[in-house]
């Protein structure tokens, strides 16, 4: 088991404050990240929360998992490594095209020439 919880089904208004001071009756939160759509700055509507403890990591999941907050159901479970080096929780950039450039499609309706 990890030390880093996910947390899904959270509102697009809840702040990385508002999750830190739930989770902390459980014991010390190391940090706290809450996953913002890059193209428009809202929230995506989950974070990442990383506990002291494994111990502390299991205890949050017991109480907290399946609670409502904020009006929403809570999901919370051990985080899944999804980057590269099995612990950065975070997508690689997109690509646009191998050389860089912004490969796009010519228009529908026929060829173009």
């Amino acid at each position: 088991m990890g030390r880093k919880l996910y947390v899904g089904n959270l509102k697009f208004d809840v702040h990385n404050t508002d999750l830190e001071t739930l989770f902390e009756p459980h014991g010390i939160v190391k940090s706290v990240e809450i996953v913002i759509d890059r193209d428009t700055g809202r929230s995506r509507g989950f974070g990442f929360i990383e506990m002291a403890s494994e111990g502390e990591a299991q205890a949050a999941i017991v109480a907290l998992n399946g609670i409502e907050f904020k009006g929403r159901s809570l999901t919370v479970n051990v985080a899944r490594a999804s980057g590269l080096d099995g612990d950065d929780h975070t997508l690689p950039p997109r690509a646009s095209g191998l050389d860089g450039d912004d490969h796009t499609l010519p228009p529908r309706g026929g060829n173009t020439v």
